[in-house]
């Protein structure tokens, strides 16, 4: 919020403060306003938010409401058209509609209040009555220095930490992680730094696919392989082998064999199976060999998250419910949750405002066996007593919608999770090969995960090394940017489309240095840093904002919408908003290098004002891009 103080000297100056800090504890109020009443009055009635939008549209909605007209009218934008101003309200056409008035004769009345202010250097009307503004200097240099005080540049000051855990990743046993992975890996991960970002506890869960009958299945098919393993020994209690008698290599052979074995022989389905329920019953020998399984395919799926650079604090799975399941189904049953339907042990989850059938969420089968839903419901409830969750994030494809849609329902009418908590599927689209199909192999196969990101790391040498980078670099330095290259350019190819649709996915396009690419918004950090760089060579000195050029008003106002862009980002699960207010920064930045003088600048304090500018958005945009997972190399 923001208050306006009438005094003598300087009528209706704006008063910026926050709450929780005095002007000594480093948050002061903005110097250029003078007159202010006293800190402790201030903060008793006001409170601070350091977007600007959030600001102007307080302001404007003042104005509005002096006219006996709903503040909400008074929301600030961006202009569409620069030409006309910086900024832009269009709720006087609105407002006239409602007070049946004229809305030129309205947005007059706003502009003559909002002149009073003494904050905008132009206001004017267009139109019906659409309101431009541009702002007075002094409030956007003094604007820009607050939020670049800030480590967060103001995005965090309405944002109320929260517990939030983030389910992403889903990788599977015996599984080679394949372009499905890809999404979900690098949009949960953009969630999960988003939120440290916000400052929120973040708990990441990886989720492991290591239960059911999949288990049983590759159990019964490495005992015909390798009968002889102590594993299969009935009477064999243990100790067992501490190494794996399995490599990830041949669990991979294995799973398709097993699958393709249990679906045309019924006798090796029905012993893999029983396999399942003795493993699920504590087998010792069983036990040992899932162990075994699960151990050697977490250190393999760890190779791609760690390329991804994705970060886990629980590499949990559906196996760690197993113990829990039990205790939960009997609840269920105990309060009149669950039923039985055609033997099946099922929660109904239909409501009377569905518009489509809902099916039951089914719990235990005929035949005993749980269902992915059981894993995931009582999962919901371990997170609940572990962690007291404010949020749960799934990260999952958007073709599982009804399943989630089912089990938060039955954790709703079970209550399995606070009430206050949010459940939420943050589905997305597929990755396309240039046909618009979903992305295959050449002999029509899955396409493994590492393979792509190899792929693009290949591609990127590809492209520094025509850019001539190997003339300027050692081996190991090229090696490392083109690594950060082709991870940057999936990445940002990923997290630039809106989730939920479907992309192309083309390294060629992806990897250039031009455009809306991740390397292309590298290169812009890795130029400015080349800057600061000569001019600490040169002994040139940063200094106070100054304003010469529109160019750097523009620059200035690109760094200030970075609070939106944040916030907005958390509350829709869209990292594409960040993508695209980091595509805006540094456009904005190249035609302010390409208008402004700034190492050649002859003025000594516009020079160091120019900067401290161009420190200001390296540092915004090293920012942004580490929310987004993107690393930015020293020298390009």
């Amino acid at each position: 919020m923001v208050l306006f103080w009438k005094t003598a000297v300087n009528p209706w100056r704006l008063l910026i403060f926050p709450l929780d800090k005095s002007p000594t504890e480093g948050a002061s109020p903005n110097s250029i306003f003078n007159g202010c009443p006293s800190y402790s009055f201030i903060r008793k009635i006001i409170r601070v938010t350091t977007s600007l939008l959030n600001q102007l549209s307080a302001l404007v909605g003042q104005s509005f409401a002096k006219c006996d007209l709903d503040p909400s009218f008074g929301k600030v934008v961006i202009s569409q058209r620069r030409e006309l101003g910086q900024f832009q309200c269009n709720g006087a056409l609105g407002a006239a509609k409602k007070a049946k008035k004229n809305p030129r004769e309205i947005a007059e009345t706003i502009v003559t209040e909002l002149e009073n202010t003494g904050l905008f250097r132009d206001l004017s009307l267009a139109g019906p009555g659409f309101i431009n503004m541009r702002l007075n200097d002094d409030f956007l240099i003094k604007h820009i220095e607050m939020i670049s005080n800030d480590p967060a540049f103001g995005a965090t000051d309405s944002h109320k930490a929260e517990t939030v855990v983030l389910d992403f990743g889903g990788p599977n046993v015996a599984k080679a992680m394949h372009v499905g992975h890809l999404r979900a890996t690098i949009i949960g991960e953009s969630l999960r730094r988003l939120h440290v970002f916000l400052g929120d506890k973040v708990i990441s869960d990886v989720h492991f696919g290591d239960w059911g009958l999949p288990m049983g299945m590759l159990i019964k098919e490495i005992e015909l392989a390798k009968p002889d393993l102590p594993y299969f020994d009935e009477g064999n209690s243990g100790p067992f082998p501490a190494d794996s008698p399995v490599s990830v290599d041949e669990l991979q052979l294995l799973y398709p064999a097993a699958s393709g074995r249990s679906k045309e022989d019924a006798e090796f389905l029905e012993t893999a199976r029983e396999a399942t329920f003795k493993l699920q019953q504590g087998h010792a020998g069983y036990r040992a060999l899932w162990q075994h399984m699960l151990d050697v395919s977490v250190s393999e799926t760890k190779i791609d998250f760690d390329l991804l650079g994705a970060h886990f604090t629980e590499w949990k799975g559906e196996a760690d419910t197993n113990d829990h399941m039990p205790v939960m189904l009997e609840r269920f049953k105990e309060e009149g949750l669950s039923e039985l339907s055609e033997g099946a042990v099922v929660v109904h989850v239909a409501q009377d405002t569905d518009k489509k059938e809902m099916p039951p969420l089914i719990l235990q089968k005929s035949d005993g066996a749980v269902m992915y839903g059981t894993t995931d419901l009582a999962t919901i409830e371990m997170r609940e007593q572990d962690h007291k969750p404010d949020t749960i994030l799934y990260v999952v494809d958007g073709r599982q919608s009804l399943h989630f849609e089912q089990v938060f329902r039955a954790a709703r009418k079970g209550h399995s999770i606070s009430n206050a908590a949010k459940l939420e599927h943050v589905g997305f689209g597929t990755v396309n090969g240039k046909d618009g199909k979903p992305l295959k192999t050449r002999d029509g196969g899955v396409v493994r995960l590492r393979s792509l990101i190899e792929d693009a790391i290949e591609e990127a040498r590809k492209v520094v090394v025509e850019a001539g980078l190997n003339d300027r670099f050692d081996a190991d330095e090229l090696e490392n940017i083109a690594t950060k290259v082709g991870v940057a350019a999936i990445k940002y190819a990923d997290l630039s489309n809106p989730r939920m649709s479907n992309y192309i996915f083309d390294l060629e396009r992806f990897t250039k240095f031009e455009g809306r690419t991740g390397p292309y918004q590298m290169y812009a950090a890795v130029r400015i840093k080349s800057m600061l760089r000569k001019a600490d060579e040169q002994g040139l000195a940063h200094g106070p904002l100054v304003l010469t050029a529109d160019a750097e008003r523009n620059l200035m106002l690109a760094l200030s919408l970075l609070p939106e862009a944040v916030l907005a980002a958390a509350d829709k699960n869209a990292p594409n908003l960040l993508c695209d207010h980091v595509y805006a920064l540094t456009q904005e930045f190249n035609s302010f290098y390409h208008d402004c003088h700034v190492l050649g600048e002859k003025d000594e304090a516009v020079r160091a004002s120019r900067l401290t500018l161009c420190a200001m958005t390296l540092r915004q945009i090293e920012t942004v891009l580490h929310i987004l997972g993107i690393d930015v190399p020293e020298r390009m």
